[in-house]
């Protein structure tokens, strides 16, 4: 008896995105993705090969480097300004699933979050009753505080809005 082939699961892009992206990057972030950020006075042309060495969809609003050779199916070119219209750009492109892992990575150095140690809860105020993250890179200590439910809330939003399909 054969079994039929499995389908492989959709792969999950990570993303390199440009200086003007900067904000809409830590939002992905936010979501669970993988997301370099571009370094001040990278040139195009650097961009577009890390983003082809790493696997990286490159993110970006440069109509110069989406013209560059080889970045056809590497750069995402926006159109929008706007955060809101940019992240509605990007999720009508590509499944982007804004609830896909939120707060799993590190805001600041994109390394995945691990629970906090016993100690590492020490610097956490004693009303917060949420779970306790800890980046082993960069060594900071994450709680859901009103800013990150802001932003949970923001999440929920591009979410139900429609800004992508529906990831069940």
């Amino acid at each position: 008896m054969t079994l039929p082939p499995q389908a492989s699961p959709p792969q999950i892009p990570s993303f390199l995105v440009d200086e003007m992206l900067q904000r809409l990057g830590r939002w992905l972030r936010a979501a669970g993705y993988d997301v370099v950020m571009a370094k001040e006075g990278d040139s195009d042309f650097d961009l577009l090969r890390r983003a082809i060495n790493e696997g990286r969809l490159l993110i970006s609003r440069d109509r110069q480097l989406a013209r560059m050779r080889r970045a056809e199916n590497t750069v995402i070119l926006l159109q929008a300004d706007s955060l809101e219209a940019c992240a509605q750009e990007l999720a009508g492109c590509l499944l982007i699933n804004w609830q896909m892992a939120p707060f799993s990575r590190c805001l600041q150095c994109n390394t995945l979050l691990n629970p906090a140690t016993t100690e590492q809860h020490q610097v956490v105020p004693d009303d917060i009753d949420s779970p306790v993250y800890y980046c082993p890179r960069c060594q900071q200590v994450f709680w859901d505080g009103s800013h990150v439910r802001r932003m949970r809330e923001q999440l929920a939003r591009w979410q139900a809005r429609d800004y992508c399909p529906s990831h069940d």
